[in-house]
């Protein structure tokens, strides 16, 4: 029996946002470590499974092995977004926004804080946003008392930015 072919989808092959915050480098950096630390345990177990032969119906050595590569994988994934992770430095006093300032816009008569950071660190709730996103694309190269316009999900906002941090 033959698997069909299918093609990727859009997602599948996009490059992972070089943008970091000094913060999630050091987050990175300490699970590579520990990542790097199971490593050779995991490597010892699959050695292990493998001498008890028959690979084909040894379930642990199958699951050893996926777990092994997973490892694997995982670890050239973090070293390469370390390599070629641009470190995010925001521009204290510039005056326009750029990526890793805190911005504090006034929408419809409400206060909201928004830091710009990479999309590795997006997380809304917490008023931490993209520079990729609708709302932190729109705000980047402005100043103190700009108006901007952005349409989001059909719908006109109007944000004034009131403090750059």
């Amino acid at each position: 029996m033959q698997t069909p072919y299918r093609k990727l989808g859009k997602y599948a092959k996009q490059t992972p946002d070089p943008f970091l915050s000094k913060d999630k480098i050091v987050e990175i950096e300490r699970k590579l470590a520990r990542l790097k630390k199971t490593q050779p345990q995991a490597a010892a177990e699959v050695s292990r499974l493998a001498e008890l032969g028959d690979f084909s119906e040894n379930v642990e050595y199958q699951l050893a092995k996926g777990r092994l590569r997973s490892i694997i994988n995982t670890i050239l994934k973090l070293e390469n977004q370390l390599r070629n992770a641009v470190l995010i430095e925001p521009e204290k006093g510039a005056g326009r926004v750029s990526v890793g300032n805190t911005v504090r816009v006034s929408v419809g008569g409400i206060d909201k804080m928004y830091q710009i950071l990479g999309s590795a660190e997006t997380n809304p709730q917490k008023g931490i946003i993209s520079h990729n996103s609708p709302i932190g694309s729109a705000l980047i190269g402005h100043q103190i008392g700009d108006i901007v316009s952005i349409d989001i999900a059909g719908k006109h906002v109007e944000y004034k930015i009131l403090k750059i941090e």
